[in-house]
């Protein structure tokens, strides 16, 4: 046994003290982190950081429904390197077996935390609050956690609105991260086809993976959130998603001013910018049509009231409308118009989706790379999420960006989404 796996008790000599010096915490991670990868995960962390370690305990389990438990010593040269280690494998579960409570702070201003608060992640997390173990509510990568003045609850708050005075959780001592485990209790694109980019993978059976996921969503407990951009008019989907609208399959649409307009412009006019959708060809001035329909719902008022009035009767927001589906029409600096539907204040915007994110099972991106990447940040981890797109950069960017659960399939919107309601209506045996 070396030196390095048993502390040596003879006192160090005053001329090399400082040079042999290290820094040590025991951690512990328990879970199924065998068969998802963790406990590797960790282990190659702490050497990539330029730490060490000590595995002191390991016991597998032996079951699929067996967690697993180990026990680690990890050494590092300096207290700010150990502190880096322990904070970068505390994302992967690893928990300091000496347990204290979570430090708070609070906060000086309005819109911004105190110096060294705790950044969270899209994994379930947990802070300690007087020696228990308190779930972290409206889990969200990129915000803070604020605890509320009975300690008996912690929420994760966005830093435009934590508010002077809100007790924020400072570093990393007393939480704790739970990270995805692999699920063991199906066999289907989720378990074994992550970031599934390549344009040559089979999608047969992920779509069809995909639309059982939807069903049981439908059918179940499950709430469906859709985020899709405008290609899924020009490529002529529209039909097809307005099926799944009113078939139940989406709970929630989140779009910007573009989708909305040329649904709306192929209901007025037979075009979607300016192209006719059922020839292909361009309709004379057609140029003009997605501005005019703009004009013509803001004149009206609303897309609901233009739905009440009886002058849009069909298409995507109209079935939104018609089947009282929540919808957010977020806007952006190249807007036309927009429609009046739309939220132009990106804050604002950012908190709605926030709170039609809530609840969410699956989320379904089609075609709308900002969006997507700008919902991924707000799905917590246990979200299943599908990422369609001609473009396999579309989902590097969203794992990029921390939302490592997505499936991606490459493909164009128009064949994904006829195939995807075939395989919906022949599990409701409509075939």
């Amino acid at each position: 046994m070396t030196s390095a796996d048993s502390p040596d008790t003879s006192p160090p000599s005053p001329s090399t003290s400082a040079e042999k010096q290290d820094f040590r915490e025991q951690v512990e991670i328990s879970g199924h982190i065998i068969d998802s990868l963790l406990l590797p995960k960790i282990l190659d962390q702490i050497t990539a950081l330029g730490g060490q370690f000590a595995i002191e305990q390991v016991d597998v389990g032996h079951l699929s429904s067996d967690p697993s438990f180990a026990r680690l010593e990890v050494r590092a040269e300096t207290r700010e390197k150990l502190e880096e280690i322990l904070v970068a494998i505390g994302q992967h579960g690893a928990v300091p077996r000496h347990l204290e409570d979570c430090r708070l702070e609070p906060a000086d201003r309005d819109s911004a935390f105190p110096e060294g608060f705790y950044c969270t992640t899209n994994q379930e997390t947990d802070v300690r609050l007087t020696g228990e173990w308190v779930a972290v509510q409206d889990q969200e990568m990129d915000c803070g956690i604020v605890v509320a003045d009975d300690d008996l609850s912690a929420r994760c708050v966005p830093m435009v609105d934590v508010r002077q005075g809100d007790r924020v959780v400072i570093g990393r001592l007393g939480t704790r991260v739970h990270p995805q485990e692999r699920d063991r209790s199906t066999r289907d694109a989720f378990s074994f086809m992550n970031s599934t980019v390549s344009s040559e993978k089979p999608k047969g059976v992920t779509v069809r993976d995909i639309a059982a996921s939807m069903r049981r969503a439908r059918d179940g407990d499950g709430k469906i959130l859709v985020v899709a951009g405008p290609a899924v008019v020009h490529t002529g989907s529209r039909d097809h998603f307005s099926w799944l609208i009113e078939q139940g399959y989406i709970d929630v649409l989140f779009a910007g001013n573009a989708l909305a307009t040329h649904d709306i412009e192929q209901s007025f006019y037979g075009t979607s910018l300016g192209v006719s959708v059922e020839e292909g060809t361009a309709a004379e001035t057609g140029h003009e049509h997605h501005l005019r329909t703009i004009n013509r719902i803001r004149r009206i008022g609303s897309i609901r009231q233009a739905v009440a009035e009886g002058l849009l009767t069909d298409g995507i927001m109209y079935q939104c409308v018609r089947q009282e589906i929540p919808f957010l029409l977020a806007g952006s600096i190249r807007d036309d118009g927009p429609l009046p539907d739309v939220v132009t204040d990106s804050i604002e915007a950012q908190s709605r989706m926030r709170e039609l994110c809530r609840d969410v099972t699956f989320c379904l991106m089609i075609a709308t790379t900002l969006h997507s990447i700008a919902t991924g940040n707000l799905l917590p981890a246990r979200v299943k999420v599908v990422c369609v797109d001609i473009n396999p950069a579309t989902v590097t960017k969203l794992a990029d960006r921390g939302t490592f659960q997505t499936i991606g399939l490459v493909t164009d919107v128009e064949p994904f989404l006829r195939i995807l309601v075939d395989d919906l209506k022949k599990l409701a045996g409509d075939s």
